[in-house]
């Protein structure tokens, strides 16, 4: 079954709107997230101990952060999956003390202490430890892994089109990573290694669509060879609508499953994977396409007009 088999939308008309959308959907979450202290980073990143406590009664996380504010006032208190179930997990920062060497299993055993003297019944379910300097070594090669992605991305299809598709295909992946960063800050996700495999995945998708797309604007201009890039792009996104829509339907319903029955440890991944489906899918349209019409027609301007024959003069009459 073939669905969009005869589309003919046009959708390169709306590469400005789009494009001016995007620009202020990404400064404006830019801005929002610098006015709320930035980005927050995991213990992945930062360092620290993360306790999940299971509690034999319903609590809130007013009175456990209560019973643990003397150990730490910057501890971060928040329930984890269903309210039913009755887990809370508590995050310290790592003080001045552990960074000379102190054990950081320390900061579990003050936390189970601490629910104990308030009279609270809970058992720890689980206990992750990260030391600053793991955590600094993880963020460097998160940061580096994201940039070597993105360098290959962008050899690979200049390599294989032309570099004003290869421009297009890294724009619409910075525009990708860009909104699901804001997307993650607004709805109060840290950044963990969980988030940067999902990113790095959803940059992979993102390109791979944007490369069926192109390979077919290649077929298109040997038989279009009169035809402007913008209708060549246009029928070719026509011609392979069908496919982006059944592919990312399926990757979105997969992850909107891993969303809802995934557990908490998944769930980030799972809200990035979500967001980058759909942007994916926006970008290569909009953003990787339209990128790639403008810098073309720069292009090939610049040259026409410089190398424009000068008219010859006519010789007065005798």
């Amino acid at each position: 079954m073939r669905i969009f088999a005869n589309a003919n939308y046009n959708f390169i008309r709306w590469r400005w709107h789009a494009l001016i959308g995007s620009i202020v959907l990404i400064w404006g979450g830019v801005a929002w997230i610098y006015t709320h202290g930035g980005l927050k980073y995991g213990i992945d990143f930062t360092g620290g101990t993360a306790i999940t406590l299971q509690f034999a009664q319903p609590t809130s996380e007013d009175v456990v952060r209560k019973a643990v504010d003397p150990i730490s006032h910057e501890a971060v208190v928040q329930t984890i999956g269903e309210r039913s179930k009755n887990q809370i997990m508590v995050r310290l920062p790592v003080m001045a003390e552990q960074e000379q060497g102190t054990n950081l299993d320390a900061q579990a055993r003050a936390v189970e202490q601490a629910i104990k003297a308030a009279n609270l019944q809970a058992t720890v379910r689980e206990t992750v430890a990260v030391g600053p300097v793991v955590g600094k070594e993880l963020q460097r090669k998160g940061i580096y892994t994201t940039v070597t992605a993105l360098g290959g991305i962008l050899l690979y299809v200049w390599f294989r089109f032309r570099l004003t598709f290869a421009i297009g295909a890294i724009v619409a992946a910075f525009h990708d990573i860009l909104i699901t960063l804001v997307f993650l800050a607004l709805f109060g996700y840290d950044m963990t290694l969980n988030i940067i495999a999902a990113l790095l995945t959803i940059t992979g998708y993102s390109v791979n669509d944007t490369i069926v797309v192109f390979d077919r604007v290649r077929e298109n201009e040997r038989q279009m060879r009169r035809e402007p890039l913008d209708q060549v792009v246009n029928k070719s996104v026509n011609q392979t609508l069908g496919r982006t829509i059944i592919t990312s339907g399926a990757t979105f319903v997969a992850v909107l499953a891993l969303y809802l029955f995934g557990g908490e440890v998944l769930r980030g991944f799972a809200f990035t994977m979500l967001v980058g489906v759909l942007t994916g899918t926006y970008s290569t349209v909009f953003i990787a396409a339209a990128i790639a019409i403008i810098l073309s027609r720069r292009r090939t301007a610049g040259p026409a007009t410089a190398q424009q024959p000068a008219r010859p003069q006519a010789r007065p009459r005798r």
